[in-house]
């Protein structure tokens, strides 16, 4: 299997010594049948008075760190390696009655799956709906993968990526209305899209693999990235990025998966000094290959009063220092 490693470090300075408050991190992957964690590695500075590891009510593995004292920069570095064994979506297996959309998911999945079917942005005038529309067949029924390939495919093709160093998320409409928007914005409007036809749908927040083959044909590398999950009976969850035309979980690195994006910041916590102590974050965020000729491209595809401050780093693209 190839084997992968990412290096991710999170840089927080300030004018002078402030004092640091809890900090949040989901750095660390999930294991899972392809993609298999080696090694983990968490340095932070200054060194924590103590450091838990929980799961969130998602399974994620998150790491929380307790600050004593003062300091005029944190920095977070987390370095893993892991086997990627990727898969194409197009290529798993499907239950027959969900082969064919529209289908109703089983009774015994329905009451799990609620909540990634529930649509989280208004649509008062149904431009998302309609926008999902146009990929079902108008002489029967569809295709499910094809559907959902073809609106992966249509998004990587038709929408324009912009880099968003601002934390949050483009409303779905807006991003409709712009063609436009940054990785995180496409996860969420083909997840508002897929649920608006009564699909199960997820956040994914993690890392992208780029060889030097493709580079100028992937963006999300040298930051975090996002796309989405679709829940498909006897499947299961499967993979797509809209951003890249990606079906399937090639070169896509899975660290947190969440019903909304903001359960999914990777490093987040709070600072007690006055507002203009900030001098600012810095991401840079590598990864590599121990043997890149095993990957093979997959098919066509304000001032004031001392007070506590919340800062985040959030998923989606903050550049690489010197970029």
């Amino acid at each position: 299997m190839p084997v992968l490693t990412v290096r991710h470090v999170t840089t927080y300075r300030y004018n002078q010594p402030v004092a640091f408050g809890e900090h949040r991190l989901m750095l660390r992957p999930r294991d899972s049948y392809d993609q298999k964690l080696l090694e983990a590695c968490l340095t932070i500075t200054p060194e924590p008075v103590g450091i838990r590891w929980v799961h969130d009510v998602f399974g994620n593995c998150v790491a929380v760190a307790r600050f004593a004292g003062r300091a005029s920069q944190l920095r977070f570095e987390s370095v893993i390696r892991l086997d990627h064994s990727p898969s194409n979506a197009l290529d798993v297996q499907i239950e027959d009655f969900a082969e064919k959309y529209p289908f109703t998911y089983g009774s015994d999945d329905m009451p799990d799956l609620l909540r990634s079917i529930e649509r989280q942005y208004l649509d008062p005038e149904h431009e998302v709906d309609r926008w999902a529309r146009q990929f079902l067949r108008k002489d029967g029924r569809t295709d499910t993968t094809e559907l959902l390939a073809a609106m992966t495919h249509a998004i990587y093709k038709r929408f324009t990526y912009v880099a968003r160093e601002e934390s949050g998320i483009q409303d779905p409409v807006r991003t409709l209305r712009l063609v436009s928007g940054s990785c995180r914005d496409f996860a969420v409007l083909m997840m508002e899209a897929v649920r608006s036809l009564g699909l199960a749908a997820q956040f994914v927040s993690g890392y992208l693999y780029v060889d030097e083959h493709r580079r100028g044909a992937r963006v999300g590398g040298g930051a975090t990235h996002a796309w989405l999950r679709v829940y498909l009976p006897g499947a299961g969850w499967v993979e797509f990025d809209p951003t890249n035309g990606i079906v399937g979980s090639h070169d896509l690195i899975r660290v947190a998966v969440v019903r909304d994006p903001r359960q999914a910041v990777p490093v987040s916590g709070t600072w007690t000094g006055f507002p203009s102590d900030a001098l600012g974050m810095t991401v840079e965020v590598e990864v590599t290959a121990e043997n890149p000729a095993e990957f093979s491209p997959p098919p066509a595809e304000e001032e004031g009063e001392a007070r506590e401050i919340r800062h985040s780093a959030i998923s989606g693209e903050q550049k690489r220092r010197g970029r």
